[in-house]
Parts: C-alpha cells; structure tokens; sequence
C-alpha cells in the first residue's frame, strides 16, 4: 500500500513517480510564489496552502494528471475560457501530465483563490456575533 502519512510537501513530492517529481515541483514553486504568506502544509495527506487558518488550495499527483482544489462555481465562472480545454468536475481541475504545466494559468487561479479566502475571512470578521 502507497505511504499516506506525509509528514512534509517535500516527502509528497518524493513519494510521486520520478517523472511527475518535476511537474509537482513546478505547481509548488507557482503557488509559493503566487501566494508568499501561505503556510504550507500536507492537509487531506495532499499538499495544502492556508492562510490565516483557512485553506486556499490543494495540489495532488495522479497517475495521467494532477489537480487543483478547490474549483468553487465563481473560480470556474472566471477562467472559463481558460479551463477550457481542461476536465473540470466536482470542484476539482485535473491538469495531464503530459502538457507543460500552465503556470501564469495556476499563478492566477492561486492567487484568485487566495482573494476569496482573504474576502471570507473579512466577512466572517464582520458578521454580527449571535448569542
């Protein structure tokens, strides 16, 4: 049975097929950089990217693709065109692994993702407490 008790992104990526090693290394260095406050984390035993508590995205390796999580209806609705071209189902963007990876694509989708969770945090901050 594959290892599932990751204890790093780093030990993650290692697990992957030496092939996908450098795709998965090449989404990483993408979301890091699209995202330089996120806390990196393994969280569902995938690769996770929070910030201040609240999860932004997910990346995993899969045996014909890798995919981003999560695909909320508004994400979708704003790269439409863009993800054209990709499976997009049940919040989930599956990426092949044969293509070159889409990175200036995965640079914005991470940093509209982290937009969203900044705006939910601000409105849970505002919201009325009920007793």
């Amino acid at each position: 049975m594959a290892k599932t008790d990751f204890k790093s992104v780093d030990e993650y990526i290692a697990s992957q097929p030496d092939a996908v090693q450098g795709i998965l290394g090449l989404v990483r260095s993408t979301i890091r950089k699209a995202v330089p406050g996120a806390d990196e984390v393994i969280s569902y035993r995938i690769p996770t990217y929070k910030l201040r508590g609240g999860a932004v995205l997910y990346f995993a390796g899969w045996r014909q693709h890798y995919s981003l999580y999560p695909a909320s209806e508004h994400l979708v609705a704003a790269f439409k065109d863009e993800l054209a071209s990709y499976k997009v189902h049940k919040g989930t963007i599956r990426f092949p692994l044969s293509e070159p990876v889409p990175v200036k694509l995965i640079e914005r989708i991470a940093k509209f993702r982290a937009k969203e969770a900044a705006d939910r945090a601000k409105a849970k901050a505002s919201a009325p407490k009920g007793r």
